[in-house]
């Protein structure tokens, strides 16, 4: 099975818009780890769960009736590609951990599937982060994580986990999954950060 998404042409021409080492795409790469999980919106559940065990849940009905909006970014792949202005909806992580108690630095997002990344929680925050069910303005496709994903659009694209299910919230920073296998636990593009040591 590949992992790259039939109709993927390659390399167009590099852009100042991007970070060092990247090159610019018109396509829209799908690159996983694993098999796609297929998961129907009434099937589908977001959870936070604190350092202290507190869980909040969001069914999709739930989820869908919080405040929503459009959001425009560039995406930056550790492959090297570059995906710019990028158009998705969703609804900000400020809101759905609004009224959640912590004081916990780091987040695990988990996925179905099995999937994990870690990420500080400060870059979930004032409008950096959002769980994107719409792309190009059509519901996510499942090869791009839908129903819904993770979108940390300031950090590798590996960081904004695809089928996202929750977070759990820790006092001390856990590697996730191409974090344990050599990629950076941080992930910024503009610093070329892709591997441990970067």
């Amino acid at each position: 099975m590949g992992i790259v998404s039939p109709g993927f042409t390659g390399r167009g021409r590099s852009g100042s818009d991007l970070p060092p080492g990247q090159y610019l795409t018109h396509e829209f790469p799908v690159l996983s780890a694993g098999p796609t999980p297929h998961v129907l919106p009434e099937h589908w559940e977001f959870t936070v769960a604190t350092e202290t065990g507190e869980t909040s849940r969001w069914d999709w009905s739930a989820f869908m009736a919080l405040p929503s909006e459009d959001i425009t970014k560039d995406l930056h792949c550790v492959t090297r590609w570059s995906k710019l202005g990028t158009d998705w909806r969703g609804v900000s992580l400020d809101t759905l951990l609004a009224d959640v108690e912590t004081g916990a630095d780091y987040a695990m997002a988990h996925s179905y599937g099995g999937y994990t990344t870690n990420l500080p929680l400060e870059d979930l925050l004032d409008g950096q982060a959002w769980i994107a069910y719409e792309y190009d303005g059509e519901p996510l496709h499942p090869e791009h994580g839908g129903p819904a994903r993770l979108l940390v659009p300031h950090l590798y694209l590996w960081k904004s986990a695809k089928w996202v299910r929750g977070l759990v919230l820790s006092d001390t920073e856990d590697l996730g999954f191409w974090e344990t296998a050599g990629y950076h636990e941080y992930g910024d593009p503009w610093k070329e950060q892709r591997y441990a040591g970067d």
